[in-house]
């Protein structure tokens, strides 16, 4: 039985990809063992934000809260919540830690940190802990002009750091394993790569109904195309709109993130080249699995990812996927998926159109889909994450 202090900041407040991945790790851990002890950290924290009353309620209901609660700065700390995150939590983790090698019967046999977004806090090892880093990606490092100077600057130290006093890092992709050694010289005995699952609800059965409303909800036609992500560069927006003019496809395609210059970009592209492009930026978490099925095929043409969830939620409900080449996206998508060159708008365009045309194909995708997506399953990934939590009992 142990103590877990887990960075829960994204968890509560980010309703993107990390958030998912720190709320979906809280699930796992509370559900497939709940003997431990869970301390969540949080440098703020709203009962009623939306991220954490649709996804995030089972966290005070899975488990009594003796076994479950929130660590939130107090005192001063309040008033620089991101400064105790990074600096003034250490402090109350030792003191917890001392209460308990203190008392007459101690409920814990050691104690954890576990940092869910590539970071932990500067002073971590003075606290007693075993400290655990999960590590998504290094795009920061390999298209540095995608991010400000400051940003690689800030995000390159709490890496290097992280990496340096990890006794366990997880990595969510042989392709950010490698990246940590290339980049940051991580030692590769403490890297497990542990592969990330995605939110039940995609695991769902979805109702003919259901699509239907959901289509109706955001105004949306019959047959389309679906891209899933932020609206930025990297994602490659732009060359899926141009592989859909080149192909001469003329399915409306719904890109789903939130408003950015690079959306305006696309969306002058679009017009320009006659796609019927349909920004959505609004869509709440329970309508996506509806959303994924309603769709002809998700189209993830991303220049690279850590792992690239979208694909996987997409073969949960069973529909094809077209992303790129390179990266990680392989070991995620398998054989269930189809592939081409991110830069190679021509190239996207034929494989979408394969998919569309050959219903030999897109049959056949489905049905790898839904195997392809057992791989990541609750009881997979949770047996892997445990499996790499007993390397700290080593």
């Amino acid at each position: 039985m142990s103590t877990f202090y887990i960075d829960a900041k994204r968890a509560f407040l980010n309703r993107r990809g990390l958030g998912n991945y720190s709320r979906d790790v809280i699930r796992l851990l509370t559900t497939y063992a709940p003997d431990n002890q869970y301390c969540l950290l949080t440098p703020r924290y709203h009962r009623n934000a939306v991220s954490f009353l649709n996804e995030c309620s089972w966290i005070y209901t899975a488990l009594p809260k003796e076994r479950c609660n929130v660590l939130l700065p107090k005192g001063l700390w309040r008033l620089c919540p991101s400064l105790w995150r990074a600096y003034g939590c250490t402090e109350a983790i030792r003191q917890l830690n001392q209460q308990k090698r203190g008392s007459s019967n101690p409920i814990t046999a050691q104690s954890i940190y576990w940092g869910l977004s590539g970071e932990v806090p500067y002073g971590i090892r003075r606290t007693g802990c075993k400290v655990v880093v999960t590590m998504h990606d290094c795009i920061f490092m390999r298209y540095p002009k995608l991010y400000s100077p400051t940003y690689r600057a800030l995000f390159a130290r709490k890496v290097q750091y992280a990496c340096h006093v990890a006794d366990l890092i997880i990595a969510i992709s042989e392709q950010t394993k490698q990246d940590l050694i290339t980049f940051f010289h991580a030692d590769e005995k403490k890297i497990h790569v542990v592969y990330q699952g995605c939110n039940n609800r995609f695991r769902e059965p979805i109702t003919e109904e259901q699509i239907a409303q959901t289509k109706s909800r955001y105004d949306l036609p019959e047959r389309y195309l679906l891209d899933v992500g932020a609206i930025e560069p990297r994602k490659n927006l732009l060359n899926l709109i141009r592989g859909i003019a080149d192909a001469g496809i003329t399915l409306p395609l719904v890109a789903v993130g939130g408003k950015s210059a690079y959306a305006e970009q696309c969306r002058q592209e679009a017009e320009r080249l006659g796609v019927n492009l349909l920004l959505r930026h609004n869509v709440d978490f329970n309508d996506f699995p509806a959303l994924y099925k309603g769709a002809e095929v998700m189209c993830y043409p991303s220049i690279f990812e850590g792992f690239g969830i979208p694909i996987l939620e997409a073969m949960c409900v069973g529909t094809p996927v077209l992303t790129s080449t390179g990266s990680c996206f392989a070991e995620t998508g398998g054989e269930a998926a189809l592939y081409a060159d991110p830069s190679n708008s021509k190239q996207i365009g034929q494989q979408l159109q394969t998919i569309l045309t050959d219903t030999d194909v897109s049959s056949r995708m489905r049905e790898k889909g839904y195997r392809q997506a057992e791989r990541f399953s609750d009881r997979h990934v949770t047996d892997n994450m445990l499996l790499a939590l007993r390397l700290l009992e080593q």
